[in-house]
């Protein structure tokens, strides 16, 4: 079963996109897998200390973005294709390099600059 005890939440974003995100970046890590139980909604909001209809929100999220399969009168499920989870690893690895550049541009890095620096710590790491 999926493990949201360590979802932490934030005040930034809504509750339901933060547990969309949760379940997306486990599906991006591996950390899961098709088939994988969810737990109900009740204990979802038990979990997080969240409001009921604030879970039911999530999962229905959920649902509609394809990751979640809630078969009539039994447990939800992680359920999702190659597609969906090429679309999630493209997804999660253009936040990470968004990310990344607004820092280097904070840091007023020039794309050069970047160049030898991304060069010299691919090559580090390929040495350990």
């Amino acid at each position: 079963m999926l493990d949201f005890s360590e979802l932490v939440l934030n005040t930034a974003e809504p509750v339901y996109a933060q547990i969309n995100e949760f379940v997306k970046r486990k599906i991006f890590l591996g950390k899961v897998k098709k088939g994988d139980p969810l737990p109900s909604r009740r204990e979802l909001a038990t979990l997080l200390k969240i409001n009921p209809n604030t879970a039911q929100k999530a999962f229905r999220a959920l649902e509609e973005a394809g990751l979640v399969l809630t078969p009539k009168n039994t447990v939800s499920i992680l359920y999702f294709d190659e597609e969906l989870l090429l679309e999630i690893q493209r997804e999660m690895t253009a936040d990470i390099v968004a990310e990344f550049v607004k820092k280097l541009k904070e840091n007023k890095l020039s794309f050069d600059e970047v160049t030898v620096l991304l060069r010299q710590e691919w090559e580090k790491g390929e040495k350990e």
